[in-house]
């Protein structure tokens, strides 16, 4: 029993009862404002560009963090996410949503706070700690707080309510991502320029680049006009002092995090719970001879019971697959999107068109969270992910045929369809999240839908490191093959006229990021293929494999046994009739 007279207990579920009368529809606002607002992870690529340059500003420094260990920031919160959601699921139950959100709302707000200071002080693991572990468990009880109350406030559609509860969660990025352009640009501070590169004597020493300035011996990058491109604010190209300006992330971490608990806050304290028999008026529960037929049933499993039933750990399976495919592309999406197109078709996909991109994403994301669901509640959860898996199969694998021929024929058609694969992908991802819910509510009943979802959020946490692991491991590995193959093609002289050092010294000046795919296709001999529109190739394909597994894994899920009702395992806890 809930302690109802604590000095927090106007946040207990007992004291946000709906009275009689109660406009169901005033609770679906709270819910997709809490998701906006944790939703915006998925713009997470973003920060990618302006975190690994953090010491150079303009161009990536010796000292600066790669971009590896960066995406896996991203990462160690989605697998945090799926922990807190797993522990804070059954939590939920009893205390209710309302306390659920506002510790979300401290811990997803405070977490970029901490995280801002990982980025001031240039310590990796605080933002690790901020983002990614309080951020994450943040985004893991805000996600879970408002499933379980929309599914009861609408029992008549359940997959509606579910993509409602969790449409937003796929549309933070469509804010977030304008929002955090246009932060970074304000915060922005161009580091100290010294002139071109023919205008400054520059000395080279273990692969990292130097100028003298005042008998003082200062570290300098090299900025192409296309880094300057990329910039907030557009700059001319040439040598800047390494250790000067200010990327302007920090500031925009410290904004979103004051921000986003005081919106979060506001939505926690607006959630209302319906009584206990309540009902929408008009509506009765399907009658027994119709669910028979389906996987819908109208008996209830416990929450520690749904553990020992085969169709928790199939469905666990199918949400982990599906996930797995697209996140690990979410994560990196406006660093590929740029690395596929940048170059083949760069009056087209520059800064703002990656930028837009990432915001397409998160629209995408959004409706196929809202039309997906709601279209399950009229052919069937089983079938809705039948068609993610037969789908997104052939999707997957039209990506590297795409990005093949823009680089043997850079057509703009080549960019449209790959534009049009992506985001059909992305409408399946957050369908996939939005009706797993209701497939939990129709195959376990609704008695405990919320700690049940919970837990099954961990083949996300798992899914959040697998996705991100196999797409920069296969692009790494992809990369350096691609470096080296170049590298070989390119004039002994030439390469060592543009690094200060010979081939043989490669290694370094790849770990010193002086090399790079971009800077030796510069220097290449002239008809040489860029193979910067192939990284992605190998991880597409293992992508794909993925949803075939998938697929047989929600061929095999059937109704659960008898033996797992709530009724002959719980007695105590079957709902009142």
């Amino acid at each position: 029993m809930s302690n109802t007279s604590g000095p927090f207990s106007f946040l207990l579920k007992e004291r946000i009862v709906a009275k009689p009368g109660f406009n169901r529809w005033r609770v679906p606002p709270a819910s997709i404002a809490i998701h906006l607002c944790i939703g915006s992870v998925y713009a997470w690529s973003i920060f990618n560009p302006p975190l690994i340059r953090q010491h150079g500003v303009v161009a990536s420094a010796a000292e600066d963090w790669s971009l590896s260990s960066v995406v896996w920031i991203f990462s160690t919160a989605i697998v945090f996410l799926g922990l807190a959601a797993a522990i804070g699921g059954k939590w939920l139950e009893k205390v209710g949503p309302r306390a659920v959100g506002f510790l979300a709302a401290i811990l997803w707000g405070g977490g970029f706070l901490v995280g801002s200071l990982g980025i001031l002080w240039d310590q990796l693991w605080l933002l690790y700690l901020g983002y990614g572990v309080m951020g994450g468990c943040g985004l893991g009880l805000g996600y879970v707080s408002p499933v379980s109350t929309l599914i009861r406030w609408f029992p008549d559609r359940r997959g509606m309510a579910t993509g409602m509860a969790i449409m937003g969660f796929g549309g933070g990025a469509m804010i977030g991502a304008p929002l955090k352009e246009w932060l970074l640009t304000k915060f922005y501070e161009a580091p100290q320029y010294l002139g071109t590169v023919a205008d400054v004597s520059m000395i080279t020493d273990a692969g990292r680049r130097f100028v003298e300035v005042a008998g003082e011996r200062l570290e300098v990058v090299v900025a192409s006009a296309a880094d300057m491109a990329k910039m907030p604010i557009p700059g001319p190209e040439g040598v800047y002092v390494v250790n000067t300006g200010d990327t302007g992330v920090a500031g925009v971490f410290i904004t979103l995090g004051i921000v986003y608990f005081i919106i979060m806050t506001i939505a926690a304290f607006a959630y209302r719970v319906p009584a206990p028999d309540w009902r929408p008026e008009g509506w009765t529960p399907p009658a027994e001879t119709q669910t028979k037929t389906s996987l819908i049933s109208d008996n209830h499993v416990h929450i520690d019971q749904a553990l020992k039933t085969p169709q928790f750990y199939l469905l666990w399976l199918v949400l982990c697959l599906n996930v797995t495919a697209g996140i690990g592309v979410i994560g990196v999406a406006k660093t590929m999107m740029t690395e596929i197109f940048g170059t083949t078709l760069p009056l087209i996909v520059d800064a703002g068109f990656a930028a837009t991109y990432v915001l397409m994403i998160s629209v995408f994301n959004m409706v196929g969270r809202f039309f997906w669901a709601s279209a399950s509640d009229y052919i069937g959860r089983k079938r809705t992910f039948y068609c993610f898996f037969l789908l997104g199969m052939i999707l997957y694998v039209s990506i590297p045929y795409f990005a093949s021929q823009v680089s043997s024929n850079p057509a703009v058609i080549w960019l449209v369809l790959f534009c049009i694969a992506t985001m059909i992908i992305f409408t399946m991802y957050g369908g996939g999240f939005a009706t797993i819910p209701a497939y939990l509510a129709d195959i376990f009943g609704t008695l405990h839908v919320g700690g049940i979802h919970g837990r099954l959020l961990t083949a996300w946490s798992t899914a959040g490191v697998l996705g991100p692991f196999a797409i920069t491991y296969l692009r790494e590995q992809s990369l350096n093959t691609a470096i080296h193959n170049l590298a070989q093609k390119v004039d002994p002289a030439r390469f060592q006229q543009a690094f200060g050092a010979g081939v043989d010294q490669l290694e370094a000046l790849m770990a010193s990021n002086t090399v790079t795919l971009g800077r030796l296709m510069e220097i290449a001999p002239a008809g040489t293929v860029d193979p910067t529109s192939s990284l992605y190739n190998s991880t597409m394909y293992a992508m794909a494999l993925l949803l075939v597994i998938a697929f047989f894994a929600n061929m095999s899920i059937r109704k659960v046994s008898e033996k797992h009702h709530v009724q002959n395992t719980h007695p105590e806890e079957a709902p009142a009739s």
